[in-house]
Formats: C-alpha cells, structure tokens, sequence
C-alpha cells in the first residue's frame, strides 16, 4: 500500500491486460442498457454517464468505473436519506453491474452454518472477475470508493440473511481510514456485533497504528476483525500481535500443506501460536475436498468455509436454506 497508484492513462491498459475483449464487451454492452433505457427518472443517470463518455472518448472502461462508483458510493456529505439513495442506485445502474454474493461460513466439525462472507459479482451475460474491476479502480485511484460502494451494498443485502448469522467483509487498509466506512457499518441495519471486517491486502508495518486506531471505535461497538494468517497476503506475526484479532484464516496454501502426507500442525506453527496467543479463532477457506476438510478438522479449526461447504450465492433463498443445520455436512467429510 505504500506505492502512489498509477494514473487514469494506465488503467486502460491494465483492463486489457487483465481481460481484453470480454471486459470491453461487457463494458459497451452495459453503457447500451444505461443509454436505451427510455425512463425519465433514469435521466440523470444518463446524462451523467454521457458527459463521462465525452470526458473519457477513448476509455469507455473508465467512464462506466467512474459512473459506478458514483451511482452506488455514499455521499462524503450530506446523507441522504437511505430508501431514496436505494431507490436512485437501483434506477441508475439496474440489476446487472453490482451484486453481493454471500458464502456460508461452518462451524467445525458440526457443520451448521454461522455466517457468511460477502463478496463482490460485476454481472453480464459474460461475467468478468470482481478482482478485474477492483484493480482497475485501484489503478485510477478509485479503489477504496469502489470497495465503498461494494461495502454499501453488501450491508444492504446483509439485512436479508438470517439474523444469528454473522457477516464478513473485505476491506483494505485504506478503505477501513475512510470515514464512511464507519457511518455504514454503525449506522445500518445490522448490528455492529453481527459484522466482521477482513483485512485485504498488504500492510505496512508504518500503517500499523493508525489502522489499529480507526477500527477502535468499530471494534468498541462489537465489529470484530479478522486478518489472514498463511497465504501471500499474510499478516505477519508482529502486525497481528499489534491488531489482535478476532479471527485468523488460512488458506489453500496452508491445506495444501496440511493434507500432505506426514504433515501436520507443524506444518504453520506459527498461526496455532498466534491464535492460542491472541485468543483468535482459526478459520479456514477454500476446503474443496473431504481430504481438507478432514485435515481441518484434525488440526482443530474451529470454522470453515470453501466450495464443498457451500458456494457463494447472491439469491435470498439460498441464504434463508442455510438455516437447515449441518446440511450434508456428515456426508462430505
């Protein structure tokens, strides 16, 4: 996080890198709906994306990011009222740009499901990678509004998950400093104690104490923080001793390791140390077979989450179903 990022001019580039002719198609096919739409309330929405169009002739990708983020940010000013800044996001970009898609999280080994992790979906009849749009925005600069916007919305849909259940979600260091972010999460309808903030991304040992003192106020309301713990996005030990976490996760780097034969705890000391240290939770992600999930378990993870535990969803009755209980959990592992 410590390098300044790159100018507007560069991001095109990396969007074609990163996706070339998917991303641009799905880019043109979405401005298309944004300008046919003949519906005088949506007006607005498409003057403002026209004038961005003009200011922006040779990068349509930049146009539709800045008219995203527009329509769905929090104002730094003035909110407004929170049915009427619903009601104007969904007029101006529809169903198809932003989704939150929810993950169940279980409780191991039994399997009931005791929250979810809120991810990002950028929707089209070809849909492109929310990591695709995240590091376009970073690259023009826009990356915490763009996480912002994502975090307005999945606070939104976290009012329609079952209400024992927990919600994560992902934010950067620079996002967390943002003073919006702690409006949404104390002023919404989820209660701060219901909410977990995962840390994304790299952290610099000099962003230590002006992150920790930022997430005082959330954490004094209940929100609790988890950062990870293996993977090359692993907070060291001296970050997570300093920010004291309420949850540590691994990844499939360290399953990886634990289903290897012969291996076990040894394989990262250091995270069972830490949690045992911190009194952290361990939570694992990405368990896709039995043979992780029964290293998981044997290791003593408590919490775990990955596609053979539950693949993300944006529909409200796949959310409502996990209320079932363990499911097919007795099954799987």
């Amino acid at each position: 996080m410590d390098e300044s990022p790159p100018d507007g001019e560069q991001a095109p580039e990396l969007f074609r890198n990163v996706d070339g002719e998917t991303l641009r198609r799905q880019v043109l096919e979405i401005i298309s709906d944004v300008l046919s739409d003949s519906d005088p309330q949506k007006a607005w929405a498409r003057e403002q994306l026209l004038d961005l169009l003009a200011t922006h002739m040779d990068d349509p990708e930049q146009a539709l990011l800045h008219h995203l983020i527009s329509t769905r940010n929090v104002p730094k000013s003035s909110p407004q009222d929170p049915a009427e800044d619903s009601s104007r996001n969904e007029a101006a970009t529809g169903k198809r740009m932003l989704l939150t898609a929810f993950q169940p999280i279980r409780q191991l080994p039994g399997g009931e499901v005791i929250g979810v992790e809120a991810l990002a979906r950028f929707v089209s009849h070809e849909g492109t990678s929310a990591d695709v749009w995240f590091r376009g925005a970073a690259a023009m600069g826009l990356g915490p509004d763009l996480e912002i916007a994502a975090l307005h919305l999945a606070l939104s849909a976290a009012g329609e998950i079952p209400p024992h259940f927990f919600a994560s979600f992902n934010l950067s260091p620079t996002a967390c400093a943002d003073p919006r972010v702690q409006a949404l999460m104390l002023g919404g309808t989820v209660d701060p104690d219901r909410m977990v903030i995962e840390i994304m991304g790299d952290l610099a040992d000099r962003e230590l104490a002006g992150l920790a003192a930022v997430l005082s106020p959330l954490r004094q309301h209940g929100v609790r923080l988890a950062v990870d713990g293996s993977g090359p996005a692993a907070t060291s030990a001296k970050q997570i001793l300093h920010l004291l976490p309420d949850i540590i996760k691994v990844d499939r780097d360290f399953l990886a390791d634990a289903v290897a034969p012969g291996n076990g705890p040894g394989t990262a000391p250091f995270v069972f140390a830490l949690a045992e240290q911190t009194g952290a939770t361990l939570s694992a992600e990405g368990i896709e077979s039995r043979e992780e999930l029964a290293a998981v378990v044997k290791l003593g993870i408590t919490r775990g989450q990955g596609y053979l535990l539950g693949r993300p969803s944006v529909d409200p009755r796949d959310w409502a179903a996990w209320t079932g209980g363990a499911d097919s959990l007795g099954e799987r592992h």
